[in-house]
C-alpha cells in the first residue's frame, strides 16, 4: 500500500506529534514518521529542523508537527487531526458535530499548553532548573484549580453526548486526543490526576474504551509508541505533583 502521509516531528518524544500518530494509527492510514528514517533516505532530525527553521518547500509553517500529503503542507495539531479525521471516518458526518469535534480539539490544546507551562512558566528558552520556584507556584494552581475544571468539563461533554464518545455516535479524532491527554496527565501528575479524576468516572471509562480498540492497542504495545519522558510536554517532576 503506498504511503499517503509524511509526519514531521521530533523522534524521541511523544509531544504534540503523538496526537497525530494516534489518528493515523486508528485510521489505518499508511504513513512514514520521517525523522525516524535514515538520513540517507531523507529522514533524520534535520528534516524536521528544516520545517522549524523555514527551510522547506510549500506552505510556510510555524513549527512541527507537520503533515505532508502530496503538495499539501499542514501544521497545528488540531488542524491536522481535523483534516485526517474528516478524510478517514474519524469525524462526525453532521456539520455541527464536526465543528464541535474541532472545538474540543482546541480546548484540549489549551489544556496541553497549560500542562506544559507548569514546568516552563517563564518560557521554553530556559531550563526547568532556571524556573523551579515559578514552576512550583504555577503547578500548584494548575493541579488544584485548572486540572479539575478541565476534567469536569470533558466529563460533562461525555454525559451530554450519552457517555461513550465526545461527539456523534462513534469515535472521533477528539476522542483520540482526549485519550492521549489523559495518559500524559496521569504520567506527569499521578497524585493530582488520581484525585481530580475520582470525580470523573466517565472520563476514566472513556480512556479504557479507547485503549482497547484493536488498532490502538496494537500500536500502544509496539516499539513505535514513544514513552513519556522529561523532554516532552508532559514531564514528571514529583515536586510539581500536589498530593
Amino acid at each position: 500500500m503506498p504511503i499517503l502521509y509524511e509526519l514531521y516531528y521530533w523522534p524521541d518524544i511523544p509531544g504534540r506529534g503523538e496526537f497525530v500518530r494516534l489518528v493515523l494509527e486508528e485510521a489505518g492510514a499508511p504513513y512514514v514518521d520521517v525523522a525516524r528514517r535514515p538520513r540517507g533516505e531523507g529522514g533524520g532530525i534535520d528534516a524536521v529542523v528544516a520545517f522549524y527553521a523555514g527551510r522547506h518547500e510549500g506552505h510556510p509553517v510555524f513549527a512541527p508537527p507537520v503533515l505532508k500529503h502530496g503538495d499539501l503542507v499542514l501544521a497545528q495539531t488540531a488542524a491536522i487531526c481535523d483534516f485526517l479525521g474528516r478524510r478517514h471516518g474519524l469525524a462526525p458526518d453532521d456539520e455541527a458535530d464536526a465543528a464541535h469535534a474541532l472545538e474540543l480539539q482546541l480546548t484540549l490544546a489549551d489544556l496541553v499548553t497549560e500542562a506544559h507551562d507548569t514546568h516552563h512558566p517563564l518560557g521554553a528558552a530556559l531550563y526547568y532548573e532556571d524556573q523551579k520556584p515559578e514552576a512550583k507556584r504555577r503547578a500548584a494552581l494548575f493541579t488544584s484549580e485548572r486540572l479539575p475544571r478541565f476534567l469536569g468539563y470533558f466529563e460533562r461533554v461525555l454525559q451530554h453526548n450519552g457517555g461513550d464518545w465526545l461527539v456523534g455516535r462513534a469515535i472521533s479524532h477528539a476522542d483520540l486526543s482526549l485519550f492521549q491527554t489523559l495518559e500524559g496527565l496521569a504520567y506527569a501528575f499521578p497524585r493530582a490526576f488520581a484525585r481530580a479524576s475520582a470525580d470523573t468516572p466517565g472520563l476514566l471509562a472513556h480512556r479504557e474504551r479507547v485503549r482497547t480498540r484493536p488498532r490502538l492497542a496494537a500500536y500502544l504495545a509496539s516499539e513505535r509508541r514513544p514513552a513519556f519522558n522529561e523532554e516532552g510536554i508532559f514531564r514528571r517532576y514529583p515536586e510539581l505533583d500536589a498530593g
